[in-house]
């Protein structure tokens, strides 16, 4: 009889630690696919910046600070990637640090829809980044119970890191909508 509670038990710590390694390795796909959508949402933002600045809408000092942030982030290594997409934040509040250069942007030929993809990426990657960060978070509190270590339910999976940036938008692109009728920014 006590060779069958113990078979039981064991059977039962095997389900949970099944279940368990199951549900780390989904988190892990999940962590995956943020990145692949964050990833996306940044080489759009880089890439609509970089049309921008070649467009010749801005003065000269201003389309060279955006290309140059746009061309770095898009060019980054993983390691700077960051510090890079940071800078390109930057670079977006200064030259967009007035609403007279959405303005100038929506005037240019095909401006309007450029102006629209424009704030749309600079709204993705925050909502990207979140995710990405919200599925690192739950993985990591994951990796850190005991019976995930003592197992080792993780296999050689790395540790998985948040992606940390400035994401905030320019005040004229983030109070920005699309003309249904109006006529530009809300305020």
């Amino acid at each position: 009889m006590t060779v069958i509670w113990i078979a039981v038990g064991l059977l039962l710590i095997g389900v949970y630690l099944s279940w368990t390694a199951g549900r780390l390795d989904r988190l892990h796909a999940r962590i995956d696919a943020a990145r692949a959508a964050l990833d996306a949402q940044l080489l759009r933002r880089a890439s609509i910046a970089q049309e921008l600045a070649t467009a010749g809408v801005f003065d000269p000092a201003a389309s060279m600070v955006l290309y140059q942030a746009a061309h770095a982030a898009r060019l980054a290594p993983g390691e700077q990637r960051e510090v890079a997409e940071s800078e390109l934040s930057h670079a977006l509040r200064a030259v967009f640090a007035e609403s007279t250069q959405v303005r100038a942007v929506r005037q240019a030929p095909g401006g309007e829809a450029t102006a629209e993809e424009l704030v749309a990426a600079v709204r993705r990657v925050p909502m990207a980044r979140r995710f990405h960060n919200d599925a690192v978070r739950a993985a990591r509190a994951l990796r850190r119970h005991r019976t995930v270590r003592w197992f080792r339910l993780a296999g050689h999976a790395p540790f998985p890191l948040a992606f940390e940036m400035d994401d905030e938008p320019p005040e004229a692109l983030a109070g920005y909508a699309p003309p249904e009728g109006g006529d530009g920014p809300v305020h």
